[in-house]
């Protein structure tokens, strides 16, 4: 045990009084430290110490050096004072000024609860100091156990015992350099920094103790482990997969079977079975597929399957590579509604009213295009969570559906569509010079495409009251005119 003892003389220079002395004992654990007034003693002046308060000030001392007694310590045992003779004042007061550490053989092994546990002993630790921090950890549970609840030695207690149990860690899981960097599997392991404990590797399904051990996170699909447990990792990157191949299973809980999996995890291979012997079979309601505890923790995700075809947003539990899996493919627009489901258009009212914003935001790119105001606004940004939606209509995210299911998706992109609205019709003259006039009835307003009175010539895309158009039993006057103008092109030519 590493302490000081700092002794303060206070003198008067005037009359060479002595006022006092404080002794402080500053001890170092965990890299803190706790500075603990251990005794004032006054003294009279000109008095000498009696031989009692000797006998008393050694007493103290003896308490002291047993309290505070050095589990590592491997000096050899000194013998207590011989013949029962009580050393001189001024000796005692040197050693306790020296720190020396004194034990007996018969004396108990304390538990090191004033031991500085986070600083390293001088020289290599070999088994039996891990076998005397166990004993310590065993002594420091019965001890909290005896004292009286929710008292501040018990509390007291309960810290040491965890700084013994860290610094057993720490013995058997050395730190080493580690690089910052490693690949592996198709992972890219980036070396973390936090020192929180919050985190669970995913190879060993253990707590990452990240004050005293390292850990790495794979910056593709977030997978965390132990720096000793990278070597045994097995798992290839769920970003691999999402780049190769980002398409959903859209069967719902395509199960096959225990038998079809020989009993064993569809992952590692473990014999799994339904009775939990040797390890309990959960199933993943993405895949369909069993796996152990260790491949699958009980995690839950909302499985595209059933919102595609049930329109059903419960999560349910998945193992761990399918939940990576969603979670990295739940921003990517690879749902083609109209194809997979087209049905659902006609129950899922909000999908409708979606997909025609979504229509008119296509509609209105190109004035945004060709507006220099809109470009310099950067008006199209407003939209840059969802590029898809400025490239087609019929693509959607799982995101996606989980936003027109709550509403969010219908709130924000009405209040996109109306700014994009005003800057084409209010705001910004060159974009209404874009307009189109009713060519059937002649009359009203100036006419665009994503009005919602309005209808668009699918051959010209001329612009019309939707009255007008449906009305009119003959031709679009501008496909008309350009038909005819084709023709007089021809003649000329020919």
């Amino acid at each position: 045990m590493t302490c000081r003892l700092l002794a303060c003389d206070v003198a008067d220079d005037r009359d060479k009084t002595t006022r006092g002395e404080l002794f402080i004992l500053s001890t170092r654990v965990n890299h803190k430290t706790y500075l603990t007034t251990v005794h004032l003693l006054d003294d009279k002046k000109g008095q000498q110490r009696d031989v009692a308060d000797e006998m008393e000030y050694d007493e103290r001392l003896a308490l002291f050096r047993q309290t505070r007694l050095n589990p590592f310590n491997r000096g050899d045992e000194e013998d207590g004072p011989q013949g029962g003779k009580t050393p001189p004042q001024h000796e005692a007061r040197s050693e306790l000024f020296s720190g020396t550490r004194t034990h007996s053989s018969d004396r108990t092994m304390d538990l090191g609860l004033a031991e500085d546990h986070f600083s390293r002993p001088m020289g290599s630790f070999v088994a039996s100091d891990i076998e005397q921090l166990k004993l310590a950890i065993e002594e420091c549970k019965k001890l909290i156990l005896e004292l009286p609840e929710h008292s501040e030695r018990q509390k007291d207690t309960v810290v040491k015992l965890i700084h013994l149990r860290l610094k057993l860690q720490e013995l058997k899981d050395p730190e080493e350099d580690e690089p910052n960097l490693r690949i592996l599997l198709e992972h890219r392991f980036s070396k973390e920094k936090s020192k929180s404990v919050k985190q669970t590797c995913d190879k060993c399904s253990t707590i990452i103790w990240g004050l005293i051990q390292t850990w790495y996170t794979c910056t593709g699909c977030y997978y965390r482990c132990h720096s000793k447990c990278m070597n045994m990792i097995t798992k290839p990157c769920v970003r691999s997969k999402v780049s190769h191949q980002s398409e959903y299973e859209l069967s719902i809980c395509p199960e096959i079977g225990l038998d079809r999996q020989d009993y064993r995890c569809a992952e590692c291979r473990t014999p799994i079975s339904l009775r939990g012997v040797p390890s309990e079979a959960r199933q993943c309601d993405y895949t369909g597929q069993y796996y152990c505890s260790t491949c699958h923790w009980n995690d839950t995700a909302i499985v595209p399957a059933r919102v595609i075809h049930n329109w059903e947003f419960e999560p349910r539990k998945v193992c761990r590579s399918s939940m990576r899996y969603l979670a990295l493919m739940i921003p990517r627009p690879v749902l083609k509604l109209k194809e997979i489901n087209p049905l659902l258009f006609n129950f899922v009212e909000e999908l409708v009213e979606i997909r025609k914003l979504r229509q008119d935001i296509l509609l209105m790119k190109p004035y945004f295009i060709t507006c220099k105001e809109a470009m310099e606004a950067r008006l199209l940004l407003q939209l840059q969570d969802r590029q898809h939606f400025v490239e087609n209509d019929d693509m959607y995210s799982l995101q996606d559906l989980i936003d027109i299911s709550s509403g969010r998706l219908s709130c924000s992109l009405t209040e996109i569509h109306t700014t994009f609205a005003k800057h084409i019709k209010l705001d910004c003259e060159r974009c209404q010079a874009k307009g189109f006039v009713c060519e059937l009835c002649k009359e009203g307003d100036i006419l665009f495409p994503f009005d919602s009175h309005t209808s668009v010539c699918h051959e010209c895309s001329a612009v019309f009251h939707r009255d007008c158009y449906y009305d009119n039993s003959t031709t679009c006057p501008r496909c008309a005119r350009m038909t005819e103008r084709k023709q007089d092109d021809d003649v000329k030519d020919a």
